[in-house]
């Protein structure tokens, strides 16, 4: 390709969390699509991801690739077969439907311009693309979503004490947008949230007697991070 009429995207595989031990994903081959024509990346090592190693801003490097300047709309993700899920410390194969076929299609809206260098995340949303069958099965019905450096709104912070259990929901109006399970120490980042303003719902365990606790009008950014701080929930 000539350059000057080329941009570099550099591709990262990212995760909402989940409550499973692991959610083991199988992925062969990553596209981009412009004007009709489906570009792969450059995959060095497609394979199996347990998702939920890349929670909370963590995140590793899928791929690249060189593209012509101009509109990208798609993206899609291609997945082998190999695909598990472990709850409770035993493995469940996850069924996939029609994945393999034409693979997990996504929006990724950008304008790539000359010499750009351009880094995309692509947030499989763990927990909400798990769907447990009445006969004990899981299938997997994935929500995923691309985000780009110029449209990462972010929120961070640290919720305590960590006996409380909590789980921390970014809130428009009435829909969760997303969701984070803070890490050991209790630090939180959501990633990717459209610009706006928010609610931020820090939920203990209901057996743990604190009380839940909101934080109200929280704006989002792009290209900026709103740290809240420490939220300490009390009894």
């Amino acid at each position: 390709m000539e350059e000057g009429k080329t941009a570099i995207v550099n591709v990262k595989l990212t995760d909402g969390p989940a409550m499973y031990d692991a959610v083991k994903i199988d992925v062969q081959r990553i596209e981009i699509n412009a004007n009709g024509n489906w570009v792969p990346i450059v995959f060095h090592n497609p394979g199996i991801f347990n998702l939920l190693d890349f929670k909370n801003g963590a995140d590793v490097a899928l791929g690249q690739v060189v593209f012509p300047i101009g509109n990208v709309s798609q993206m899609r993700m291609i997945l082998g077969t190999n695909n598990s899920i472990i709850v409770d410390g035993i493995s469940y194969p996850l069924q996939t439907p029609s994945a393999q076929q034409s693979g997990l299609k996504f929006n990724w809206n950008q304008t790539l311009a000359p010499n750009g260098a351009y880094n995309v995340w692509i947030d499989f949303d763990a927990g909400k693309s798990i769907v447990k069958t009445g006969n004990g099965a899981y299938i997997l019905k994935p929500v995923i979503r691309a985000f780009s450096e110029l449209t990462d709104g972010q929120i961070k912070g640290y919720v305590l004490p960590l006996v409380s259990k909590p789980i921390v929901h970014v809130i428009a109006v009435n829909d969760t947008v997303a969701t984070a399970i803070p890490n050991p120490d209790g630090f939180f980042i959501f990633r990717g949230l459209p610009q706006g303003s928010y609610t931020v719902s820090y939920d203990a365990e209901n057996t743990t007697g604190y009380i839940d606790e909101n934080a109200n009008n929280v704006s989002v950014v792009f290209g900026q991070i709103n740290n809240l701080g420490t939220k300490t929930l009390h009894q």
